[in-house]
């Protein structure tokens, strides 16, 4: 009996050993804290009501209060509960502060409003988002405040930041996944308080003259402008490229250089985020360092290192402006000021402490970034980094002649960039660049060199309107790294596909991957099981033997060639997401030569319907129009009446029949979904 209590009591000592062993490391915890709750407000399928809402918080603070009572060995834990709950309570406030009206019908008429942003969409049609909406015979309590509107029709007047505008288009809510379980639209939607999503095939006419005044719209016009003058210095697209990762103006960059960008993992180039964020910062910091110890009296009297990161905080906070102020150059904006405040106040910049200061920041402020792929590929990559070049700092690498350590330390940090998004990269886009590490060590050196420098040197030159001369340089570098990624992309098996995961490998594998690099002591290596254990539900993913879209259009049926599709045209974005997916790189058309008559019927149009007089026992039909003839006979269909109730379907075949999940089953009842009867 003595034995076994010590054994006991050793174990216990040990336990907490390996906690005290965390103290000073535990900030790394809170935003993975937070992520849980956040994450967990996003699974349910119905909302808490006021009163849950209160309880939970009555939750955080009691265990808030118990951790100051606990010992210190244990206290963590109850911390923790308490920031898991904060993080459900942030995401529940962040979701009802954005409560706006949400078309709840199909929409044809009249559309004005005011232009406040413009992009394009995946079939390259030039699209405007609208404010003070106003919808023919809608009234104002029903009218979203914001719709997005893709210009398919004859030119018109030239969209222009500010300026009121009219046409007549059609308008919907916010579809919903295309399958059950994948991409909700409508939480997007939602949080880009997105009411209603649609196309005109008129042209555009103006309704009243850009408005003056508008802080955020000033900002707009001077973005669009400066984009214009990038692309009158560099037409084509290496002028797109250019407005793109100044501006953040990506509606001049053609589709096939951006796919080619793509298939060479150079995409992320495009984006304005923490890599151009950082090589701006470190441009500015360090030619403010320069100026500054080149004068004797400032070198030896000001802290100039101080005051080179606070120009360079500056000129971080102009290119956040410049560039549209989107979440993921908010996200990197946040990261650099984290790193700049942390050089004046004379601590190290890049730490765990300051991507987990900024990983809470971001949390804290938008929540919803969490289910993004741009916050989870960000941090990853940066948390992957800042460990690894942690555990490496006391590695000499004398042994490498001095002209070959900076290229080696390119090697490192692209290699361990692109091993720590990859993944997460696969999970959402189910494609691998398989030579993007090639690209990458080709493009990027080039970005921090060349590309940055002469973009600050173009805005230093721009109010002289010499601008063009750094426009001149910074060209040479995006016409290499465009040549880079059209070549990559054309090798052979230059881009593989993958299967989506299941919704539980990408939280096991985050897991293994923080206990790798937050655990303190033997215990990290518990994340190598985690990560393998990971990859091995992925490889034993399952996709559904039948799809079909939520108003019927599509149909999809998994054979041994791969999914079949019903229809060679239309429902594109459907179609694309279904085929991504499965892990299939085919096209829709494709796909469609796949398609024979089976158990599944497809009836597109009030024609073909109108030939279906029967049905088979086992048959199932799915109508892209209102079928109420066959449902008298007893047929089992699917048509656009029924798909309003449920959504996406996804049929499993079973024993007994089929299983059937339907969109709504995985959804829920949340604030940003609209069924028939919470239509707002």
């Amino acid at each position: 009996m003595g034995a076994r209590a010590a054994v006991i009591g050793s174990g216990f000592d040990r336990a907490v050993g390996t906690m005290l062993a965390q103290r000073g490391h535990l900030i790394g915890w809170v935003p993975v804290c937070l992520a849980l709750g956040i994450g967990c407000y996003f699974s349910l399928v119905v909302e808490p009501s006021l009163v849950q809402f209160c309880l939970l918080g009555l939750g955080a603070v009691a265990c808030g209060v118990l951790a100051r009572r606990m010992p210190e060995a244990v206290s963590p834990f109850a911390v923790g509960i308490s920031l898991c709950l904060i993080g459900f309570l942030i995401a529940g406030a962040r979701a009802h502060s954005l409560s706006a009206p949400v078309l709840g019908w199909r929409y044809y008429g009249a559309i004005e409003g005011r232009i406040v942003a413009m992009d394009r969409s995946g079939s390259d049609a030039l699209r405007i988002t609208l404010d003070d909406v106003r919808l023919d015979r809608v009234p104002p309590a029903r009218t979203p405040e914001r719709v997005r509107v893709s210009l398919h029709g004859p030119d018109g007047i030239t969209p222009e930041p500010g300026l009121r505008v009219m046409t007549t288009g059609h308008l919907s809510p916010p579809g919903g996944p295309v399958e059950p379980g994948g991409f909700d639209f409508q939480r997007h939607a939602w949080f880009a308080q997105l009411g209603a999503v649609g196309y005109t095939r008129v042209p555009l006419m103006g309704a009243a003259p850009a408005s003056e005044g508008h802080a955020g719209l000033a900002v707009f016009r001077l973005r669009m402008a400066a984009s214009a003058r990038v692309q009158a210095a560099l037409p084509g697209d290496v002028g797109g490229f250019a407005a793109a990762i100044t501006t953040g103006d990506r509606s001049a960059i053609s589709q096939p250089a951006l796919e080619a960008l793509r298939a060479s993992n150079l995409a992320h180039l495009l984006a304005i985020s923490g890599l151009h964020m950082g090589l701006l910062s470190a441009v500015v910091f360090g030619a403010l360092r320069l100026i500054l110890a080149a004068i004797p009296h400032t070198a030896l009297n000001w802290p100039t290192k101080g005051i080179a990161a606070g120009g360079a905080l500056i000129a971080a906070a102009g290119y956040l402006a410049l560039s549209g102020g989107n979440v993921a150059t908010e996200r990197a904006f946040i990261m650099v000021a984290v790193a700049l405040g942390a050089l004046m106040l004379g601590r190290r910049a890049l730490s765990l402490r300051a991507v987990a200061v900024a990983a809470t920041i971001v949390l804290v402020l938008r929540p919803e970034a969490l289910m993004g792929p741009g916050f989870q590929m960000s941090f990853a990559a940066t948390t992957a980094l800042v460990a690894v070049f942690g555990w490496l700092r006391g590695i000499e690498v004398a042994w490498l002649p001095a002209w070959l350590r900076p290229v080696f330390g390119v090697f490192v940090s692209s290699a361990v960039a692109g091993l720590a998004t990859a993944p997460v990269a696969a999970a959402h886009f189910n494609a691998i660049a398989h030579y993007g590490l090639i690209a990458n060590l080709a493009s990027v050196p080039l970005m921090g060199v060349l590309v940055m420098p002469a973009a600050v040197v173009a805005v230093v030159l721009a109010p002289l309107g010499l601008e063009v001369l750094g426009l001149w340089v910074m060209g040479l570098g995006l016409r290499w790294i465009l040549w880079v990624s059209d070549t990559v992309a054309g090798w052979e098996g230059a881009r593989g596909y993958v299967v989506s995961p299941g919704p539980w490998v990408l939280p096991v594998l985050v897991l293994g991957f923080l206990m790798l690099v937050l655990w303190q002591g033997r215990g990290r290596w518990v994340g190598v099981p985690l990560m393998a254990g990971a990859f091995v539900l992925w490889q034993g993913a399952t996709r559904p033997d039948v799809l079909v879209a939520e108003n019927g259009t599509l149909v999809g049926v998994m054979t041994a060639q791969g999914r079949a599709l019903s229809k060679p045209k239309g429902a594109g974005f459907v179609a694309r997401n279904w085929l991504e997916n499965d892990g299939d790189g085919s096209s829709q058309t494709w796909a469609a030569g796949r398609w024979t008559a089976g158990q599944i019927v497809h009836v597109s149009g009030k024609r073909a319907l109108a030939k279906v007089e029967a049905c088979g026992e086992d048959q199932i039909i799915v109508a892209s129009v209102a079928a109420d003839a066959l449902k008298a006979q007893g047929c089992r269909v699917f048509d656009p009446v029924t798909l309003r109730e449920t959504g996406a379907l996804a049929l499993s075949a079973a024993q007994d029949g089929w299983r059937i999940t339907t969109a709504r089953e995985m959804t829920g009842a949340r604030p940003w979904t609209h069924w028939p009867e919470d239509a707002r």
